[in-house]
């Protein structure tokens, strides 16, 4: 109260009242400001061609008239002789209230951007919403948490000692829960890369099945069996991922056996046999059709061919057709196909009796 007292007999009732319409006038100013603003915004139609989602006016939504009007009575104050403790506690006023005003705009801003990107993505990609939650909530934590650590400097707290106490604590934590940071971050990992989505049909070491859901902690999948196989999300992306969905066409090898008593005519004829087997189905790729190599057993032709769909029962049923064509073109053309043998080759010997007579 002596400050005050102090404030009063330093100024006469001119000065006084030339305060206070200094501070009515500028309070006017900032609340003419904040409407003229707003309404330039709307006339702008900012909200519907360079920010069709609004974000500018959300943000100049979390405008507090209550938060800036220290400036105003820091420019009325301007006009006063006052007291240096007096002078410190208007400052110290002006600095919080504006730097909680930054900060309630760019909660708002984060708020805003994450919002959109959730309602774009809960119709496609729900999984990677409480991700992005999570991300929201890290990162307001983070604005509130610099903005508390700027009004404590200003008020002349050691924040350096409380800065480091955080660090050790924070070290200490994660030392504690480094196995679900790790999913953590590996979840997040896979929202925004996104090396597979849900219903991506994906392969995992000898694992393999359909992505039923990703969370936080662990991924998901129904394998072909109908069972649950259930992966952490660190030592899902510490593995080598097949995602099968990605295919663009499917490469098809495969080999045919053919006996060895073949006449070497109709041995020449058979690669067009087979090119002409693959090019007859829909949607294929011819690549090659060779004699490959002697089998113990066998005269082996390779084929490759591609299929240009990446469905594997489309890729099953143009096999099949492939595989009927040839069954019934080598038996049109009297070409047998191979099967295990093994020919044995016996010699006659004379007897002992025989070779010394």
């Amino acid at each position: 109260m002596k400050v005050l007292y102090d404030a009063w007999l330093a100024n006469d009732l001119f000065q006084w009242g030339l305060a206070i319409l200094t501070l009515i006038a500028a309070a006017l100013v900032l609340f003419a400001l904040r409407r003229g603003a707003g309404r330039a915004l709307r006339a702008l139609r900012i909200g519907d061609a360079a920010n069709p989602d609004g974000i500018v006016q959300r943000v100049h939504g979390a405008t507090r008239l209550w938060l800036l009007f220290p400036l105003a009575l820091y420019v009325a104050a301007s006009t006063l002789d006052l007291p240096a403790k007096l002078e410190q506690l208007i400052d110290v006023v002006v600095v919080v209230g504006l730097v909680v005003q930054a900060a309630l705009w760019v909660n708002r801003l984060v708020d805003s951007w994450l919002g959109r990107l959730i309602d774009r993505r809960r119709s496609v990609d729900s999984e990677s919403v409480t991700v992005l939650a999570l991300l929201g909530f890290a990162a307001r934590l983070m604005v509130w948490t610099f903005a508390l650590l700027l009004v404590l400097n200003h008020l002349n707290f050691n924040i350096s000692a409380l800065i480091a106490g955080l660090g050790v604590g924070g070290v200490a934590i994660a030392l504690a829960v480094q196995n679900i940071l790790g999913d953590l971050f590996a979840s997040l990992s896979i929202v925004l890369d996104k090396p597979f989505v849900i219903g991506d049909f994906i392969t995992v070491g000898d694992c393999l099945g359909t992505v039923e859901h990703i969370g936080l902690k662990t991924t998901r999948l129904r394998s072909l069996g109908g069972e649950l196989i259930v992966f952490s999300n660190a030592d899902l992306l510490k593995s080598r991922i097949r995602n099968y969905r990605r295919m663009y066409e499917r490469r098809v090898v495969f080999i045919i056996g053919i006996a060895y008593d073949t006449p070497a005519d109709r041995l020449r004829g058979v690669p067009d046999i087979l090119r002409d087997a693959v090019s007859a189905q829909q949607r294929v790729r011819f690549d090659r059709a060779h004699f490959k190599e002697y089998d113990p057993s066998a005269l082996v032709f390779e084929v490759v061919y591609y299929v240009l769909s990446p469905d594997y029962n489309v890729y099953m049923d143009t096999q099949q057709a492939v595989n009927f064509t040839i069954f019934q073109r080598f038996a049109r053309e009297r070409i047998e196909f191979a099967h295990p043998t093994q020919m044995l080759h016996m010699k006659s010997v004379a007897p002992p009796a025989a070779r010394a007579a």
